[in-house]
């Protein structure tokens, strides 16, 4: 993956960012707290990357600049619109709707990452087998489930916030 494919990985994220930021109407506090989720997210993603590859699973090829490790680093931390959404969902559903979501992106995942690698192999390459598939099923699990702890630990429970519904007294 060159810098330019990364720097431009990023920008869209970026901009993904700011559509949910205003479709969710998430407050500074939770924006944070998604931000933060991000690089939290981004450091699992980068630890599930160098044990895999260590594995022998899968290899990621970098570019070879100094900087270009950071980038990556950045572009993963760029996960947040996703605890935004994960908010959303637990204010709306609950933990029940938490468990779908993280299934459904356990699920979707790893196919998403064999065709991004069937098409540009430049990019990845997965060793043949269930095991690297159900690393990359439960590294995107992972990836859920610890960015929208370390937002709710920031933020706050979503059932809390001031956008929530609370049902209303009988009387």
């Amino acid at each position: 993956m060159t810098t330019r494919q990364i720097i431009l990985w990023a920008c869209a994220y970026l901009v993904e960012l700011v559509a949910v930021v205003y479709f969710t109407r998430a407050a500074a506090r939770r924006v944070m707290g998604a931000l933060a989720g991000g690089v939290a997210a981004g450091l699992l993603a980068m630890g599930a990357i160098a044990l895999c590859e260590a594995l022998g699973w899968w290899h990621v090829t970098f570019a070879t600049t100094l900087y270009s490790l950071p980038l990556f680093f950045l572009c993963l931390s760029s996960l947040s619109p996703i605890y935004l959404i994960t908010w959303r969902v637990a204010r709306r559903f609950g933990w029940r709707g938490l468990t779908v979501f993280t299934s459904v992106a356990a699920i979707i995942g790893a196919p998403r990452d064999y065709l991004i690698a069937a098409e540009f192999p430049e990019w990845m390459v997965f060793a043949p087998g269930v095991a690297p598939i159900l690393a990359d099923a439960a590294t995107y699990a992972g990836i859920v489930i610890l960015g929208h702890a370390v937002m709710r630990l920031i933020a706050g429970p979503a059932r809390a916030d001031r956008l929530a519904r609370h049902p209303r007294e009988a009387g």
